[in-house]
Formats: structure tokens, C-alpha cells, sequence
């Protein structure tokens, strides 16, 4: 199956080009999951953005107005993006890189040394994310609904976090896209987060 984030400005079109490409086409919700299947074969599963449930095919516009107060984590080895929302509109970021040295092919005590210089680098790293998500995310109030993106293993470290225990759990089944720590990445994650999410099957283009 090919996997699209289409932008919610966008979603009608996408759904009017669906249905002229694949009519008619059959409507069910499952589980908060808009299921669309077409008489050729194709299929789709659509799911909201913000972890929200979709309860039939009308009300999905209604669902993809972004939060009055929300945030996005980022985090990897090399750095870390946070950013707080009001709306559409991040009111706060922050976008950091860390220098982790990668992996040693020495052997022996060099190796050793080398494996706990680079463990300390990833937990100073992880700690700096974990300072600024405390600062943008939990001041003055915790954001009520949080997207997370990035390496797991980070994300699990910054996030275990003493003070970070504070924030709800980020939405599940979402991993926001984050190559590297950029200001431009942050941007497209945040683009990423408030897309409509399809897994889609096209027979004819799957060929």
C-alpha cells in the first residue's frame, strides 16, 4: 500500500478525485477509520489528523481544524525540534543539532572509551530536548494534545524525562517525519501533523 498525507485544504479534491477514478465507492467507518473501497478493487483507509475519530464520511471536514493549543517533539541522537501551536501558528520553536560521533570500528579499551564518550554525547543531547520541551511545552499549562516525530529510542529517552511526565500521551499511531534537525524539517512535520493520513491501494498504480 502507498502512504500519503494529503493537506486538509486539499482533502475534497483528493476524495471527489477518488471517487471519479473508482465509482462508485463503497463507505465504512471502523473504529474511528474512514474505509473506502472502490468497484475496481481500490481501497483506502483515511484517518484524521490529531489523533482524531472519524464517525462518517460528512463529518471529516469538521475535523481537520487544528487545535487552539497543541505541540510537537522531535527528537534524534544529533538534535532535537519542538514547537507550540495555536492553531496553525507555532508560537514558539526551537531546533537544535548535537554532535554525536557515530560508530567506532576500533577494538579493545579505544573502543570502550569511545562508546561511552558517545553515550554521554546522546544523553546531553537527550537531556538539552528534554529541557526545551519542559520550556515550550509545559509553560504556562501542559498543550493538551502532543505529535511526536524522530528516532523512538530518543523519543523514549527525552520523554521519560521527570518533568516531561506532565504532558499527555503523544498521539498514538503517528511518527512525524524527521530526517535531520532543521527549521525546515520542524515546518514539515508541522504540515505533516495536520495532513489527512491515507494508506491507499490502487490496483492500476500499484502495477
Amino acid at each position: 500500500m502507498r502512504h500519503l498525507v494529503v493537506p486538509p485544504e486539499r482533502w475534497d479534491r483528493w476524495y471527489a478525485g477518488f471517487d471519479a477514478r473508482h465509482h462508485p465507492v463503497e463507505v465504512h467507518v471502523a473504529a474511528g477509520v474512514l474505509h473506502l473501497t472502490g468497484a475496481d478493487g481500490a481501497y483506502a483507509e483515511v484517518r484524521a489528523p490529531y489523533g482524531r475519530a472519524i464517525e462518517e464520511l460528512g463529518a471529516l471536514p469538521g475535523l481537520l481544524a487544528p487545535p487552539d493549543d497543541w505541540g510537537v517533539l522531535l527528537a534524534r541522537k544529533a538534535g532535537h525540534a519542538v514547537a507550540r501551536l495555536h492553531g496553525t501558528t507555532p508560537v514558539a520553536t526551537k531546533v537544535s543539532r548535537r554532535h554525536v560521533q557515530g560508530r567506532s570500528k576500533a577494538g579493545g579499551q579505544s573502543q570502550q572509551r569511545f562508546a561511552r564518550r558517545r553515550d554521554n554525547q546522546a544523553k546531553a543531547s537527550y537531556a538539552a530536548a528534554a529541557d526545551r520541551a519542559a520550556l515550550l511545552l509545559l509553560d504556562p499549562a501542559p498543550v493538551p494534545l502532543l505529535l511526536v516525530g524522530g528516532d523512538r529510542a530518543a523519543l523514549a529517552a527525552v520523554l521519560d524525562d521527570h518533568d516531561l511526565r506532565a504532558l499527555p500521551d503523544p498521539v498514538p499511531d503517528v511518527a512525524l517525519t524527521f530526517p535531520i534537525p532543521s527549521q525546515d524539517a520542524l515546518l514539515a512535520a508541522i504540515r505533516e501533523a495536520q495532513g489527512v493520513r491515507v494508506a491507499i491501494h490502487d490496483p492500476e498504480r500499484d502495477q
